[in-house]
């Protein structure tokens, strides 16, 4: 060996020792060591191997976790109070870490490989770009023309997914390039958000300079991914030459008031703490960091967490669970605090119904949800009267965690709901060539629905409003986003009008707003389809639990109806039978008293029948519809109203 060599090798292990634990020539016996020998042996290990290869561009995170990752003496990579937040384990257990590994993720690939099989090098390369970047570059780097899902099971790089490298290369031109096209600096630098690194260790034991940009600290890191324009196919798989635009997050940042109140997207994804954090294991003279993100990337998506989660083994995630569920519950926090505010009024009571208003405010800066199509938001509202009889409600789910009654090619938005059954859901839902509803990616031509609210700030004249459209029957809704005609509130709201069918005395209504980032309707098509990837999915699907997380909820209780409904306990009004084998129900005054009209409505409040008296007729043959059930009779007399319940059997 070459004295240069041994040279080398020797100054790599004092900095990796910190230059305090040499050997006992150098050291004062009594000074007690830093670290074990066992721990000296591993960094010594780490010093001999060689730096990043020449022609490569990228390493796996197993390279960073020795000096980025838990420290066992317990001096780096904690805060003040002690507790670890080292870089590289609370990444671990995230969907940037496992995006190459997403089960859903691998699925969708596969479904539209099979609805498109001649666009597959084509849809696999796009997909990789984001989901296995560094796998994906290098081997473009090398050549290649595609990177396919095949290929990232054998590749470190590809299998690391969102890993340290593909965050820390992208050069500070990004912000310009979207749908996968990252702006990776192949010029053997990590960039990082704090200035004058110390580049020696990572030099001499990785290959790379550590470098500062302030790009790294701003919500242009991301956009390169988080804004995805797609190809459109027609049914039959040719390409139209039109364009959709699946998810546009960061034109959604854009276009609000967060970036000039200085607020990122790492402020909420990877949220800041002030202590003065050393960020590195093992080197005793590193000036600590302030202030310092945490890399949690914690987002929306608990539901394919806990599928990570519980299916680690056949996934080949070595992530412990603990990890997985403090993941968990910082995406779950994040939902119901930094999601929405919820808030429900009276607006008005009268003699036959009751006016309510829900305001639902978007606290996030892109819109609610945002991100892939699949994700929604229902909002459950149901009216109770003193027993807890239900009077009314809306946004209610079944045993399989569908909203019932929802419209099946897609729920419209609503501004005003006066029928039990009728649901407000936000979402963004895609329609084929055709005009139908469809989850195939790459059939997404034409925005059938975009009712998700925005953040605040968003206007419709903002230059990157072509990318963040609203559907026009959210736009043609007053209450959407806009304060007297005003653009920008991040606010909807939604007007309840409950018929009160008869009820009395006091109301209770209850409002809540739960979250689906995979709602069965979204998996409708896929699961017709068989493939191993889909066939797999659909079997942690199923075992998963799917109910919807509840972020919000607000409530009013014991509303006291102004006036008294009026039964038929005065005699005035008959109505019989009130159980009708045939549908015939039969009404009569007496005491002269005159009926103008009578109405019938079913049990979601819906009229189905109405009758004018056009004389002084005063009995009457009612016929219920056809199908079974509850069903309620309206009798409109010169002064009062009356209800009486009566049922189809």
């Amino acid at each position: 060996m070459s004295f240069k060599k041994i040279t080398i090798i020797s100054f790599v292990i004092l900095s990796a020792l910190g230059f305090k634990c040499l050997n006992t020539a150098f050291s004062k016996p009594s000074v007690k060591r830093f670290h074990t020998d066992a721990e000296i042996t591993q960094f010594k290990s780490v010093g001999t191997r060689a730096p990043i290869a020449p022609g490569e561009f990228f390493l796996p995170s197993s390279s960073c976790k020795g000096c980025h990752g838990y420290d066992s003496a317990h001096v780096s990579n904690i805060d003040e109070s002690g507790a670890d937040v080292n870089l590289v384990e609370r990444w671990e257990s995230t969907m940037m870490a496992n995006s190459a590994r997403d089960p859903l993720w691998r699925a969708k690939v596969s479904q539209e490989i099979i609805t498109n099989p001649a666009h597959s090098g084509e849809l696999q390369n796009k997909c990789t770009s984001c989901h296995a970047p560094m796998g994906r570059y290098t081997s473009l780097y090398h050549g290649n023309q595609y990177y396919g899902v095949n290929q990232i099971d054998g590749d470190s790089l590809g299998i690391d997914g969102v890993a340290c490298g593909a965050c820390h290369k992208i050069g500070p031109g990004t912000g310009f390039t979207f749908s996968g096209d990252i702006p990776f600096d192949t010029n053997h630098v990590e960039y990082g958000p704090f200035t004058a690194p110390s580049v020696g260790p990572m030099q001499l034991y990785e290959g790379f300079t550590p470098t500062y940009s302030a790009h790294m600290d701003n919500g242009k890191l991301c956009s390169s991914c988080h804004t995805l324009v797609t190809q459109t196919a027609d049914l039959s798989g040719n390409l139209t030459g039109g364009h959709f635009v699946e998810q546009a997050t960061f034109h959604e940042f854009e276009n609000s008031n967060f970036p000039g109140n200085n607020i990122k997207c790492q402020t909420c994804h990877m949220p800041q703490i002030q202590d003065a954090i050393t960020i590195a294991n093992g080197f005793l003279g590193l000036t600590p960091r302030t202030p310092f993100n945490q890399h949690v990337f914690v987002g929306g998506n608990s539901f394919m967490l806990n599928i990570l989660k519980n299916n680690r083994d056949s996934l080949g995630i070595i992530v412990p669970t603990d990890k997985f569920d403090s993941t968990i519950a910082a995406t779950l926090t994040l939902l119901r605090t930094k999601s929405i505010n919820l808030q429900t009024t009276v607006e008005n009571l009268t003699s036959d119904t009751a006016f309510f208003k829900v305001r639902i405010e978007n606290k996030a800066g892109h819109k609610f949800p945002s991100g892939y199509p699949s994700r929604r938001a229902v909002v459950q509202f149901v009216v109770l009267n003193a027993t807890n009889d239900t009077v009314f409600q809306s946004g209610i789910y079944n045993a399989n965690y569908r909203v019932l009654g929802e419209t099946p090619a897609y729920e419209p938005h609503h501004n005003i709901i006066a029928q039990s059954g009728v649901s407000q859901i936000y979402e963004e839902v895609m329609g084929d060539v055709n005009g139908n509803f469809t989850s195939v990616l790459e059939r997404g031509a034409v925005l059938l629905k975009d009712n998700r609210i925005p953040p605040a700030g968003f206007t419709t004249t903002a230059p990157m409003y072509d990318t963040t459209l609203v559907s026009n029957d959210a736009l043609a809704d007053d209450d959407f986003n806009k304060v007297a005609a005003v653009e920008g509130s991040g606010v909807d709201y939604v007007h309840f009008h409950v018929p009160l069918l008869g009820f009395s005395g006091i109301l209770h209504v209850k409002t809540k707003v739960y979250y689906q980032s995979v709602p069965p309707k979204w998996v409708d098509e896929m699961f017709q389809l068989n493939s191993a990837p889909i066939n797999r999915f659909r079997t942690m699907y199923q075992n998963a639990d799917q109910t919807p997380i509840l972020i919000a909820a607000d409530s009013l209780n014991n509303i006291n109806l102004p006036v008294v409904i009026n039964s038929l306990t005065d005699g005035v009004v008959k109505v019989f039978p009130t159980i009708s084998m045939d549908g015939h129900v039969f009404v009569s005054s007496e005491y002269g008293t005159l009926i103008n009209s009578i109405e019938v409505v079913d049990a979601r409040g819906r009229q189905v029948s109405r009758l004018i008296n056009s004389g002084y007729q005063s009995e009457f043959r009612i016929d219920l519809p056809f199908a079974s059930g509850i069903y309620y009779i309206r009798i409109f007399t010169l002064n009062k109203v009356f209800y009486k319940k009566v049922v189809k059997s």
